[in-house]
């Protein structure tokens, strides 16, 4: 138990998030904007037929280019930045910082998606795709452009960086007692000790950079963020999405509420509470992940049913990168990962058995779905509709 001095379960919690010290807010995750903005950046630019592999690798790692593609980014803000998407995907503490090989391995994944964007899909931007060509495919009245198997490798990596960024760094590293507690941020916090040159402490910032990766994307009011829930780009649209379900509306405010209430309990140094809050939070981020995950598979399935290929391949693209993301998703009562890496690598080589999607079957996405639901409080009805 991780107690200060005043322990109380009966904090009011506050109608925003704000948080003060002497006149001067003390809430600040600018580094999880810039990720978010250069994230961003990279998908939109992975449709620009225009772009170079080296201003899309560059966009992703903010650190080898030179030249022209030193700086890629449209806000010059970014180009001048430190930050980067790569140096935080797979990099919590809980999960990574013994598992060095995965962590690097999870890099490469999405840097052979966005590699194979420009040397498979982008010499094809003209051609009709077909099983095992790449190019373009109509989705109503969109056109999509998918590999020789189908898959958009913009939505893959997009829907992947939610988890291996956004996910993994909120739940298994901002969020994580090993991290709020790190060193001395227990007495810290307990004695009003701030960081060097900041109006805040250790853990208060901390928590707060957890909270940047859901509610700070570029521009957005993060102290009452639900009046504009879904105008964020990664985690936040797709919480937005999960809350639009009546299935599980009411999940957003859980999650603010509790955000809130967990940074209160910071300043008045009631961790038992913290922790609780944390919890919640877990909980309901690793639930949307599981949601949209079967809600995609589910959709796919229903196009190819109605022979919609386009479609199908847009959803299942999304389905993918939504797997993708479960490895980052965490169970609070145990702290340990929902799923294991063997359980989403097998998910992944059945969406991606033989020629793809043009191949796969109800049944496959059947059966991933259910292995999926069966780890969450959800059914497949509840999750595909």
């Amino acid at each position: 138990m991780n107690e200060g001095p005043n322990p109380t379960n009966e904090l009011e919690n506050p109608d925003s998030y704000q948080f003060l010290r002497d006149g001067a807010s003390t809430v600040s995750f600018s580094g999880q904007t810039e990720r978010i903005g250069m994230a961003t950046e990279l998908v939109d630019a992975m449709v620009n037929f225009e772009s170079t592999e080296e201003q899309l690798l560059e966009m992703y790692s903010n650190q080898t280019a030179s030249g022209a593609d030193a700086n890629p980014f449209s806000d010059a803000s970014l180009n001048s930045s430190t930050k980067s998407v790569k140096s935080k995907v797979a990099a919590s503490n809980d999960l990574f910082s013994t598992n060095s090989v995965e962590s690097a391995e999870i890099k490469e994944a999405l840097e052979s998606m966005i590699k194979a964007q420009v040397s498979e899909v982008f010499p094809n931007q003209n051609e009709l795709a077909s099983l095992g060509v790449a190019g373009q495919i109509a989705d109503g009245s969109s056109v999509r452009y998918v590999n020789a198997s189908g898959l958009e490798y913009n939505q893959a990596v997009n829907k992947s960086l939610i988890g291996a960024l956004m996910v993994d760094q909120m739940l298994n590293n901002y969020l994580s007692t090993s991290v709020l507690d790190e060193g001395s941020n227990i007495e810290d916090n307990n004695n009003g000790i701030i960081a060097d040159g900041e109006v805040y402490t250790n853990m208060e910032h901390k928590w707060d950079e957890a909270f940047g990766y859901l509610f700070g994307a570029p521009g957005a009011d993060y102290t009452d963020p639900l009046n504009t829930l879904g105008g964020g780009a990664f985690l936040n649209k797709y919480l937005a999405r999960v809350e639009g379900d009546e299935d599980f509306k009411g999940i957003a405010n859980e999650i603010f509420e509790a955000l809130k209430l967990g940074r209160t309990a910071i300043v008045t140094k009631d961790y038992d509470l913290r922790d609780e809050q944390a919890d919640i939070v877990i909980d309901r981020i690793s639930e949307v992940i599981g949601v949209r995950a079967v809600y995609y598979l589910q959709q796919g399935k229903i196009a190819l049913a109605n022979g919609t290929l386009g479609t199908a391949f847009h959803d299942l693209s999304e389905g993918y990168g939504f797997v993708f993301s479960l490895r980052f998703v965490k169970n609070s009562n145990t702290d340990a990962a929902i799923f294991s890496k063997s359980e989403v690598d097998s998910f992944i080589n059945l969406l991606t058995a033989g020629n793809g999607f043009w191949d796969i079957d109800s049944a496959t996405l059947d059966q991933i779905s259910n292995d999926i639901a069966a780890k969450f409080d959800f059914t497949v009805e509840q999750a595909g509709s």
